[in-house]
């Protein structure tokens, strides 16, 4: 005998009321009646054999058994909607792009009006990530990445050429310890970031300078860039910075640079494709855009 598979419907109702704690804020969320959501999740409840949720006069709590569906059924119903998402926005006019969650936020974001400006008629899907990655080519059509470009399985063009120094906010270097030679940062707390795939350039930077500690007795180290920059905005320390994440920060004056010794980075931020995307003329136009719009904010662009 066949299993007998619950509806998609009932466990969106189930999901939804599950994250909730209500009938009434998942039949809003689904566009349905609190009688219908209720309907679903007795049917469900019904096919298993089992009780999801005990209901109370003012409250609804899920089982234990309520809550180990909910956590096996949750990442099923989540690759259902990115495949369903993936295969709908496969259009002419859909651009889906992938970006590094610190460049996405500080620089391709702020910059997508003169995109949308120029091509009103493409829609955009911007999907963050964390990392650099070899992913599948289904999953977007353009990414921007860092590193030092080695996706030979992608067609890559390098964004801008970029330098690394420490920046800090302007009440820090105010107010804290001196900051005038590198040789004063065993002074000071440094920020850095640190995980198994991103080590920072403070190492190298120090080697430049050709002064300063071997190591830091004060740090603080994050697990991504992006948290690097923010607790470096907040006054937490001397970070690590990239001339591209902290241009507008700079010239706005919430961030300082201490010292004039700027490191060459040999890591780029590259725009890329996959092969087979690389003609449609959605990717065309935004790569190009990229490279044109970014260009001229590299620090050797004339």
């Amino acid at each position: 005998m066949a299993l007998q598979l619950p509806s998609l419907s009932a466990l969106r109702a189930f999901e939804a009321t599950a994250r909730h704690l209500s009938f009434t804020r998942a039949a809003v969320e689904l566009h349905l009646t609190q009688t219908a959501i209720s309907h679903r999740i007795k049917e469900l409840e019904s096919l298993l054999g089992v009780q999801l949720f005990t209901r109370r006069p003012n409250a609804i709590a899920l089982t234990d058994v309520g809550r180990t569906y909910l956590e096996r059924i949750r990442p099923a119903l989540a690759q259902i909607a990115e495949a369903t998402s993936n295969s709908t926005l496969h259009q002419e006019n859909h651009l889906t792009v992938t970006c590094l969650i610190a460049f996405a936020i500080k620089c391709l974001v702020p910059a997508l009006a003169d995109f949308r400006r120029r091509y009103p008629e493409i829609n955009l899907s911007i999907k963050p990530t964390f990392m650099s990655y070899d992913a599948s080519p289904q999953e977007f059509d353009v990414a921007v990445w860092h590193g030092l470009d080695d996706w030979p399985d992608w067609d890559a063009q390098q964004i801008l050429r970029e330098e690394s120094f420490p920046v800090c906010t302007p009440q820090l270097l105010a107010n804290g310890p001196p900051l005038r030679v590198p040789a004063d940062l065993a002074q000071h707390t440094i920020v850095r970031t640190t995980s198994t795939l991103i080590t920072d350039e403070w190492p190298a930077w120090l080697n430049l300078a050709g002064e300063g500690p071997t190591h830091f007795q004060h740090e603080i180290s994050c697990g991504s860039l992006f948290l690097s920059m923010s607790a470096t905005l907040n006054g937490l320390g001397v970070g690590m910075s990239r001339t591209s994440l902290v241009r507008d920060d700079i010239a706005a004056g919430r961030l300082v640079e201490p010292f004039q010794f700027r490191l060459p980075s040999q890591s780029s931020y590259y725009v890329l494709s996959h092969p087979e995307k690389s003609q449609w003329a959605k990717v065309k136009l935004f790569k190009a855009w990229v490279l044109e719009y970014f260009g001229a904010l590299s620090p050797d662009a004339a």
